[in-house]
């Protein structure tokens, strides 16, 4: 019997599953905790050891980095599926050169040689959508100043895929690395706009939803933004994380975890749109799980907290870039939301309320 004639009775009953038979769920893509011991016990297991000098898989960074005589080539690869393709202020081409782009820049490479695309495509999808996807990607690469330089089409049967998946690598060279581990304490927490905004618009499209406020994605390249940001103050952004799938919350508990430091946030800084908020209240979500794709998270030292913010808001995609907390020597790896009333635990999503956002 074939493994897929096995798994179709399965699934449809006919054929229990074994109790002590593990699976993957939806769980281990949510960005969370259950994808990063996925990554870490499974995907990456068994894999001979980088050089000690590069930032390899073993660091699971957003990228890896690879030492040159003056400076470092940062690589990153990342795959896109996304349901509906399309979505208000975006679609999956936009969203595979920016979060490629982006996940360079948080690796202090804000600018890429050249980006890679690999589109496994299902036999029917319409070729003038195909063209639309092929479009945005253009015009996602002209605001990041990149291009794609090399590349791979396949296409499935009906039935096979759901729809359109992209695969991009990119290549870059930075002056110096930042890690999201560099963290120290009183380094302050930045914030480089609203979050949310990803995923609430994504779920809305998804289904159906009519929200006052016009939702819409938040996916940019803002590889340029980060250059800004970098520049204000050489050396003091010690860490960076963009906040996708898992939202702020997985973000901040990876970096504090990773750099043996707790992070304090204010409730009432957190820059968060109306439209996010009253559509996050209705639905009973927390905007800190919910997914970004043109957000970065900064750690700063704390003496040049204000020439950052000063650069970020000084770009259009950082005009409401916002210092929310700091990083303390206690409670190591814990997120602790200050809400003006008390405190309490930042806890990490366990499941993604929207599955496939990125």
């Amino acid at each position: 019997m074939s493994h897929a004639s096995i798994e179709t009775r399965r699934a449809n009953g006919a054929m229990p599953r074994r109790p002590q038979e593990r699976i993957v769920t939806l769980m281990h893509g949510a960005g969370g905790r259950a994808m990063r011991a996925l990554v870490q016990d499974t995907l990456a297991a068994g894999f001979p050891a980088g050089a000690p000098w590069a930032v390899g898989l073993e660091a699971m960074d957003d990228g890896a980095a690879i030492p040159l005589a003056d400076g470092w080539l940062v690589v990153t690869t990342d795959s896109h599926v996304v349901h509906p393709w399309e979505f208000p202020g975006g679609d999956i081409g936009r969203l595979s050169i920016s979060g490629t782009v982006n996940d360079l820049a948080m690796m202090g490479a804000t600018e890429p040689l050249g980006l890679t695309s690999a589109i496994v495509v299902e036999e029917g999808f319409a070729l003038a959508d195909l063209e639309r996807v092929q479009s945005s990607m253009t015009t996602a690469c002209l605001e990041a100043g990149a291009t794609v330089v090399t590349g791979d089409t396949k296409v499935m049967g009906r039935g096979e895929l759901d729809g359109i998946v992209i695969n991009t690598t990119g290549v870059a060279l930075a002056r110096s690395v930042v890690r999201d581990s560099g963290l120290v304490p009183g380094d302050r927490i930045v914030m480089t706009g609203t979050i949310g905004d990803h995923g609430i618009a994504l779920m809305a499209a998804r289904h159906g939803l009519d929200f006052d406020g016009g939702l819409a994605s938040d996916v940019a390249p803002i590889n340029r933004l980060v250059r800004l940001a970098l520049d204000a103050a050489p050396g003091a952004v010690r860490a960076m994380k963009d906040p996708t799938r898992g939202g702020v919350a997985s973000a901040l508990h990876e970096m504090a975890e990773k750099s043996g430091v707790g992070i304090v946030v204010e409730a009432e800084r957190i820059p968060v749109s109306p439209a996010v908020r009253s559509a996050a209240e209705i639905l009973g979500l927390d905007p800190f799980h919910i997914a970004n794709e043109g957000k970065a998270i900064l750690g700063v030292a704390a003496q040049a907290a204000d020439a950052v913010l000063a650069a970020l808001r000084s770009h259009p995609r950082g005009a409401d870039a916002a210092i929310v907390g700091e990083c303390i020597d206690r409670q190591v790896g814990r997120v602790i939301l200050d809400t003006g009333f008390g405190r309490r635990l930042v806890t990490e999503p366990e499941g993604e309320p929207l599955p496939r956002i990125c």
